[in-house]
């Protein structure tokens, strides 16, 4: 369910207290490895991490109005969830994390298109996903992105 917020800091201080932890190792981790020309954002209810119309004015096709999302992180009911979509865009990352993955955590893989679920807070590859963020730049997703809805 999204949440409420409007500012990251709403967003943060109204997670549950057993996720608290995890969201934010997971946020620092992101932040860390942001690439330059993204910016951290509330979107579609939960942490964004989007390319502002400052650096690509079009938008997101679905809905101009917004920036182009990059990676969101959001507190879900059963689960954290971390949703790229540069993972589902760009088939040789999938590939990549998919492996990077098995080496790391003791559990199966929980993943949708483009979703990233954990549910064990004790095995959250968090190293994995500061990868994650600092392998594709702003400038290459925006040229995926373009190349994909494109066809």
């Amino acid at each position: 369910m999204p949440s409420k917020a409007t500012t990251v800091e709403q967003y943060l201080s109204a997670l549950p207290e057993d996720r608290k932890t995890s969201v934010n190792k997971i946020r620092d981790q992101i932040l860390k490895n942001l690439p330059n020309g993204v910016e951290e954002t509330i979107n579609y209810g939960m942490l964004g991490y989007v390319i502002p119309h400052t650096v690509y004015p079009s938008g997101y096709h679905c809905d101009p109005k917004l920036p182009l999302p990059f990676i969101n992180l959001a507190n879900q009911k059963n689960f954290i969830a971390v949703y790229s979509m540069v993972l589902y865009a760009k088939p040789t990352l999938m590939d990549w994390f998919v492996l990077e993955y098995s080496k790391r955590c003791k559990y199966k893989l929980d993943m949708g298109k483009s979703c990233v679920r954990f549910k064990k807070m004790e095995d959250i590859p968090f190293d994995l996903i500061g990868e994650l963020t600092a392998k594709v730049t702003a400038k290459e997703w925006i040229s995926i992105y373009e190349n994909s809805i494109k066809k």
